[in-house]
Order: C-alpha cells, then sequence, then structure tokens
C-alpha cells in the first residue's frame, strides 16, 4: 500500500488548483479516498465523526452481494448448458466459468459508462467524487436479464446516472433507485429484450435448444396459470432469471451480513415482507385463477421480490427516514409489489414499480410521521396560561 500512496504523492502536486493538470482533481481524489482515508479533516465548529463513512457503507453492501453474483454466474452457466442439453456432461467450473464471462462484461460496462459520467459532472461542480455508484455499478447488472445487448447497458446506466441522479444534485439527493431507473427505462424503451422466455437464458446463434427446455421464470409460469415449479430450485435458484435475483438463500446471506453490519435496515426489509405475506393471504381468499391462488409465501421466492426487499427498498437516499415512516414504506412497497404482480397480466413482476412508487411517497411519508410527534409533544407540553 506503500508503493500506491506514494504513487498519489508524487501525482498530488500536478492536480492543484493552478497546476496542468487541475481538471483532473476530482478524479485524482476518488481513486485516493478508494485506497485510503481522506488526508483533511473538519477545521472549525462541532462535528461528529463515526468511522463508518460513505466508502465504507457501500464497501459493505458490495460485500453483501457478493453471494447474489457468484451464484448469478454459476446460474447463468447452468441454465445456458441445461438449455442445450449438456449439463450432465458439463462440470462445475465449466459452468461457472462461462458464466463468468457473460457478467463480468457487463458488470464494467456498467461501471466504466457510470463512474465516468460521475468523473465529468464532479470535475464540473468542482466537488469530490462520492462513493455512491460503487453499489449501483453492481446493482444495475445484476437485476438485467443476461441476454440484454451491452449498448443498452450503458444507455441505461447513462439515463440512470444523469436523469435519475445527477440532475437532484448527485449522491444523497436522488428521490428514486438509480439501479431502477436504469431497469425501468429499458423496460419501458425496450420491452421485447426485457420480457419473454429468450432473454433470460444465455444462448448463441448456432445453439441448439433442447425440446423439453423452456427459458420461462417460474413467476411467468405462474401468471401462465402453471404453478407447478420446483420451490426449491426457486428458493436456491436453479431457475431462470435476472443475473442476481434467483438464489434468495443467496440474497438472504446478504441480508444477514447488512443486518449484523447495521447498514441496512431490518424493519423496512421485515415490513416489505409482511406487507407481501398480507395481500398473499388476501388474494388467496380471493381467488378467482390459479396465479391468485399461488401459495402466498411462494411469492416471497420467486421474482425481485427478496432481491428488491433487501436491496433496493432499504437504499437509505430513497427510502423512508423516520423509524415509523420505515415500516410504513416497507408495508406498502409489500403490499403493492404483489398486487401489481398478480392483478396486471401485462406485467408479472411488480417489486420495481412499487419500489419507484413509494419512492415517491417517502418524503411524503417521513413527513406525516414528523407532524403527528410535533402534534403528539405538543398534547403533553405543559404551557402555562
Amino acid at each position: 500500500m506503500k508503493f500506491i500512496r506514494n504513487i498519489f504523492e508524487k501525482t498530488e502536486p500536478h492536480v492543484q488548483k493552478g497546476a496542468k493538470f487541475y481538471w483532473l482533481h476530482s478524479v485524482h481524489e476518488g481513486f485516493f479516498t478508494l485506497f485510503f482515508v481522506q488526508k483533511h479533516t473538519a477545521k472549525t465548529g462541532a462535528h461528529i465523526h463515526d468511522y463508518i463513512d460513505l466508502k465504507r457503507t457501500m464497501a459493505v453492501v458490495v460485500l453483501a452481494l457478493i453471494p447474489a453474483v457468484l451464484f448469478g454466474m454459476y446460474n447463468t452457466g447452468l441454465q445456458h448448458f441445461k438449455a442445450i442439453g449438456e449439463l450432465a456432461a458439463t462440470g462445475f467450473f465449466k459452468i461457472f466459468l462461462y458464466g463468468l464471462i457473460k457478467v463480468v462484461p457487463v458488470i464494467v460496462v456498467s461501471y466504466v459508462v457510470g463512474l465516468g459520467i460521475e468523473f465529468v459532472f464532479a470535475q464540473i461542480r468542482g466537488h469530490g467524487i462520492q462513493e455512491g455508484f460503487l453499489v449501483s455499478g453492481i446493482l444495475i447488472p445484476l437485476v438485467m436479464p443476461i441476454e440484454t445487448p451491452l449498448w443498452m447497458i450503458a444507455v441505461a446506466t447513462a439515463f440512470a446516472v444523469i436523469i435519475g441522479k445527477e440532475v437532484f444534485g448527485g449522491t444523497g439527493m436522488n428521490i428514486w433507485n438509480p439501479a431502477l431507473v436504469a431497469r425501468a427505462f429499458l423496460f419501458f424503451a425496450y420491452p421485447a429484450q426485457m420480457s419473454g422466455e429468450s432473454v433470460w437464458v444465455s444462448l448463441r446463434d448456432a445453439d441448439k435448444v433442447v425440446d423439453s427446455f423452456s427459458g420461462a421464470t417460474p413467476m411467468a409460469l405462474a401468471a401462465a396459470g402453471n404453478t407447478n415449479f420446483s420451490v426449491s430450485d426457486a428458493f436456491f435458484g436453479f431457475i431462470p432469471g435476472s443475473v442476481g435475483e434467483t438464489s434468495t438463500f443467496a440474497i438472504l446471506l446478504g441480508a444477514v451480513i447488512l443486518i449484523v453490519t447495521g447498514i441496512g435496515s431490518w424493519k423496512i426489509m421485515v415490513s416489505t415482507v409482511t406487507g407481501g405475506l398480507v395481500m398473499g393471504i388476501i388474494l388467496n381468499l380471493f381467488a378467482v385463477n390459479p396465479y391468485m391462488g399461488l401459495p402466498f409465501w411462494q411469492h416471497l421466492i420467486i421474482g425481485g421480490f427478496a432481491f428488491g426487499a433487501i436491496f433496493m427498498a432499504t437504499d437509505p437516499v430513497s427510502g423512508a427516514q423516520t423509524e415509523k415512516g420505515k415500516w410504513v414504506y416497507g408495508f406498502l412497497i409489500g403490499l403493492l409489489a404483489i398486487l401489481i404482480r398478480v392483478i396486471n397480466p401485462a406485467y408479472p413482476e411488480g417489486m420495481m414499480l412499487a419500489i419507484l412508487l413509494m419512492n415517491t411517497f417517502a418524503p411524503l411519508i417521513d413527513h406525516y410521521v414528523v407532524r403527528s410527534n410535533i402534534k403528539r409533544r405538543l398534547k403533553r407540553a405543559d404551557i402555562p396560561a
């Protein structure tokens, strides 16, 4: 690490104000804080210092995502070789390597485009580069179908960073989750590439697919009236789906990391699951088709519900901030997610829309929670006549 620090110290004078490469000052500082703690501290006023800064918070979230990332790579290869009928003759490492080769370019494109735009905006504003995109850059590939073209990933990432984040002032100011903004952009701009059975399984033009294989996700099957999918496969993730959303088990491992470290709000997680279960029970009571009759708890292990509840709804920027507000916010997300996915026949997944909708109303929820607290305290106050 000393060698790396020496490089930064030697190049630092060349990016200071008045130097030839001052226009790279924000980029230089951004890479420096990626490896080391900032060199400056507060000089005046009263300040509270904490060992958990934005960089460490983002690092913990990325760590929590690793199980989903690794399993997503394996499942990408698994679904490919299963589709072409060669799964039985293919070993673990070949399966994983295939998925690695397919997923890594998507992650690289997401980071290069997203961080590149953030570097430009930081330099224009003269601000330091924030680490917020460290998480968004990995979330975007994980919520996309594996067959999404790289140029679409680039366009969606640029849209999410510019329109969904930077126009509001950058990290900490956005009102919507950037990764979901990217997915929503692609869903409405290029619906053919974001739906159907062919987008969830990686296949080349020369691949011959076996007759018994279907690339439909369990949620698509349920929407079509076929609820006889493997519950164990759905829980552990051996099913077609977005790269990081298939394995509820891997997602729960990430949830444990977020809860133990205090980075993710367990209240939002629990309330989101509760809302989903409540709506599932209501639909079961009034079931008029097989999808409404799907056992309420199975909604939690199919589609993007688990991933959204753990990694998307808990976004500290776009979610509710008050403690009571988190319960209301999460509960409504779970309620709306199941309602949208079951009632809307044209859109068999509701987690994305539910979270984006509640992102919009999160400030309003917090407002009424605060107003309620003020009114309650005023009633308890002893005001002299």
